[in-house]
């Protein structure tokens, strides 16, 4: 007996990744591919062709990180993102990510407490940035000590920790270096002159006799 292209098309869609992990069971609704992440734990949406492999969209749509973080900060980024299923794990990745962006800013020595604090002296955070970022500090050694007396976090906690870390990585990187491309002067042109004009003499009435 032929597979039916529908279900050929959904045999072959299973384990293809939804860029945060695998699809897990896959079935179709009103004429869309439903199925779930194995990663992130939730459940998505595509839009296949029927009896096709290709996806189309997905939604929720996955998130995407900047390729304007370095390199170590915005691989503990991305896997923070893609472990919001497993909460304790989110927390910690993304004060790692964090950790790793103070010292892409030179801050190196000491623990993150004291480049946290480092970070706030020489201006290159706010001083509720600060705050914030020892509030994510704390709840990552919580859970990296394995502290009996701390609460398992919440998926509340766990998208409070990723969102500073994206906070931090849009102040100290991306809007950077979306200035300076904004301010770049295009290929084969120069820059306008800032020398002002000089003004034109005033003009004297002529008197006369």
């Amino acid at each position: 007996m032929l597979e039916s292209p529908v279900n050929a098309g959904l045999r072959a869609l299973q384990g293809q990744s939804c860029k945060t992990g695998e699809f897990g069971s896959l079935a179709i609704v009103n004429r869309r591919v439903v199925g779930s992440s194995s990663t992130c734990g939730g459940c998505v949406m595509l839009m296949t062709p029927v009896g096709r492999t290709s996806i189309l969209s997905i939604w929720p749509e996955p998130a995407s990180v900047s390729d304007t973080i370095p390199d170590r900060a915005r691989e503990f980024l991305s896997q923070a993102l893609a472990s919001l299923h497993a909460l304790a794990g989110a927390v910690i990745l993304a004060a790692s990510s964090v950790d790793s962006m103070l010292k892409a800013k030179g801050l190196k020595s000491g623990t993150l407490y004291t480049r946290i604090d480092e970070a706030a002296t020489n201006h290159l955070i706010t001083e509720e940035m600060k705050l914030w970022a020892h509030e994510v500090r704390l709840d990552a050694n919580d859970q990296r000590h394995a502290d009996e007396s701390a609460p398992l976090p919440s998926e509340a906690d766990a998208k409070k920790a990723i969102e500073f870390a994206q906070a931090l990585a849009q102040f100290l990187f991306i809007l950077p270096a979306l200035v300076t491309r904004g301010r770049a002067t295009p290929e084969g042109t120069t820059a306008a002159a800032t020398t002002p004009p000089v003004a034109a003499p005033p003009i004297v009435p002529e008197v006369i006799q």
